[in-house]
C-alpha cells in the first residue's frame, strides 16, 4: 500500500512538471508555428493551432528583406568579445577578491556588491554622455570596452558584479592548501592563478560566459542607444525593423525571430551540464 502510494505520489510530481514545462514552451511552439503561418492566418479566432500549410518561403522573405548576415557577425563581434572581457576580468578580480590578502578587501566587496542594487538606467544618460564626448557612439566599443572593466551589459541579474559574486564564491570553496603546495614549489599568484584556481574553475567560468553570452545575444536595449547606422544593426535591432509606423510583418519578424533564437538554443544545450554545476556548487562555503 506504500509503495502504491509512493508510485502515485511520484506521478503527480511527474504529471505536475509536464503540465508547467508544456505552459513554459507554449509560447515558443507560438512562435515557430506562427513562422510558418500567413499573417492573415495568425490572429484568427479560434486560433490555428497547427498551420495547414508550410510557408517555408517566410524564412527566405525574412532573410533576405534585411541584411541579417551581416547583423549576425555584428552581433558575434560584439558577444565574443564581450564574454572574454567578463571571463578574463571578473575572473582575476574574483581572485584578488578571496585568495589576496590585501586592506579593505572586504569593505571593497561590500561596496562593490551593494552597486547590483542600482538600476542599470540610472546610468545610461551619464554612459551616453561619457562616450558621446569620446566620439565612439555608433561604433560597438560602448558594450564591448566595459565588459574588460567588470561592468556588465544591461542585465537582469546585475551583471558584472554579479559574476564576480558567483566567481569569488566558487573560489573560496577550492582548499587553499592547494595554494600553499604551490608556494612552496616558488609559485606566485599567476601560478596559483593559471595552474590551479583557473582549470578548477571551469564549471563556473562557463555559467558566467553562458550568462554574458545570452544577455549580450538578446541586448536591445544598448545597440538601440548607441547604434544608428543600419550597417552596424545586430540581430535585436534587425528584428525590431519590421515593426513600421503603420502596420508590422509578423509572419516574417516570427520566421527571423526563430533563426535568431537557434544559437542561443545550442549554446544552452551544450552547456547545460556546466551551468547547472557552476550553480549547484557556488556559494557552499561562506
Amino acid at each position: 500500500m506504500q509503495r502504491r502510494k509512493k508510485q502515485l505520489k511520484q506521478a503527480g510530481v511527474f504529471l505536475l512538471v509536464i503540465v508547467l514545462a508544456m505552459i513554459w514552451l507554449m509560447p515558443l511552439y507560438w512562435l515557430v508555428r506562427s513562422s510558418f503561418m500567413g499573417i492573415e492566418d495568425m490572429f484568427k479566432n479560434p486560433p490555428i493551432w497547427i498551420p495547414k500549410k508550410l510557408r517555408f518561403e517566410n524564412y527566405r522573405s525574412a532573410l533576405t528583406a534585411l541584411p541579417f548576415v551581416k547583423y549576425f557577425f555584428n552581433t558575434i563581434t560584439i558577444v565574443v568579445l564581450s564574454v572574454l572581457g567578463i571571463l578574463i576580468s571578473c575572473f582575476v578580480s574574483a581572485y584578488g577578491l578571496s585568495r589576496v590578502k590585501w586592506k579593505y578587501r572586504d569593505v571593497v566587496f561590500t561596496v562593490l556588491m551593494s552597486t547590483m542594487i542600482l538600476p542599470y538606467f540610472t546610468t545610461l544618460i551619464p554612459n551616453f554622455i561619457f562616450w558621446k564626448k569620446l566620439g565612439l557612439v555608433n561604433t560597438f566599443y560602448p558594450m564591448i570596452v566595459p565588459t574588460w572593466f567588470c561592468m556588465g551589459i544591461a542585465s537582469v541579474y546585475g551583471g558584472g558584479m554579479f559574476n564576480i559574486f558567483l566567481l569569488r564564491q566558487f573560489i573560496r570553496t577550492i582548499p587553499r592548501e592547494l595554494d600553499e603546495a604551490a608556494y612552496v614549489d616558488g609559485g606566485g599568484h599567476l601560478a596559483v592563478l593559471t595552474r590551479i584556481i583557473l582549470p578548477l574553475s571551469k564549471p563556473s567560468l562557463t555559467c558566467v560566459g553562458l550568462f554574458t553570452f545570452l544577455n549580450s545575444w538578446n541586448d536591445l536595449i544598448n545597440p538601440l542607444i548607441y547604434i544608428n547606422s543600419d550597417k552596424k544593426f545586430t540581430i535585436q535591432l534587425g528584428l525590431r525593423t519590421f515593426i513600421g509606423y503603420f502596420n508590422a510583418e509578423w509572419h516574417l519578424m516570427m520566421a527571423a525571430a526563430c533563426t535568431a533564437i537557434l544559437p542561443v538554443v545550442l549554446v544552452f544545450v551544450c552547456g547545460q551540464r556546466y551551468f547547472v554545476e557552476g550553480i549547484a556548487t557556488t556559494g557552499l562555503k561562506g
